[in-house]
Formats: C-alpha cells, structure tokens, sequence
C-alpha cells in the first residue's frame, strides 16, 4: 500500500519556496512597469493602450499574488500534516515494539 502513494516534503517544500518566489517576481515586476508612464511611449492610441494593460496587469497580478499565497498557505499546512502525521506514526510504532517486547519478555 505504501507504494501507491508517496509523499516527498523536500519536493513540497521546495514548491512553497518557489510559489514565494513567483509572487516576489510578479511584484517586482509590476513595480518596475509601474515607473514606465503611458505619455513615454508614442501616440495618444498607444498611450491609451499601454495605459489600460498596465491597469489590468495591476488587478491581474493583484489577483495572481492572493491566488498564489492561498496555494502556498495551503502546501505549507499539508507539509506540516504530513511531518505530523509522520512523526505520529513514528511513535505509535515503537510504542507497538515496546510493548511487543514486553509481552514477549513475560512469556
């Protein structure tokens, strides 16, 4: 049965650091296209286009980072469950050999 199903906390773990990692990068670089005004660029068309995408990059990023922290909220509670579950485990298997043992010993 533990064949069937795996679970590596490194790999989570690394995952939750890259997922940081993202909304790091997206805040950046909204910031930096932040300082670029529409008037820089060229025609009152383009201007206006520039203008519109950096309002909707703005929301989309916005929405991207609350999505992105949720995820990363998320492995980090499920990473932690399973180191729980785990050491959990871990101890109720040697309480099981211990009194394994200590049945034996009184035979």
């Amino acid at each position: 049965m533990s064949d069937e199903f795996k679970m590596d906390l490194t790999q989570l773990g690394s995952f939750g650091r890259v997922l940081k990692k993202s909304v790091s990068d997206l805040e950046s670089t909204r910031k930096a296209l932040s300082s670029v005004s529409a008037e820089q660029i060229g025609t009152a068309r383009l201007d206006e286009a520039c203008e519109t995408f950096q309002e909707r990059w703005k929301y989309g990023t916005s929405e991207l980072k609350e999505l992105i922290e949720a995820v990363d909220e998320g492995v980090e509670k499920t990473a932690l469950s399973y180191k729980e579950m785990e050491q959990n485990l871990s101890k109720a298997l040697k309480k099981m050999e211990e009194t394994a043992a200590t049945n034996a010993g009184e035979r």
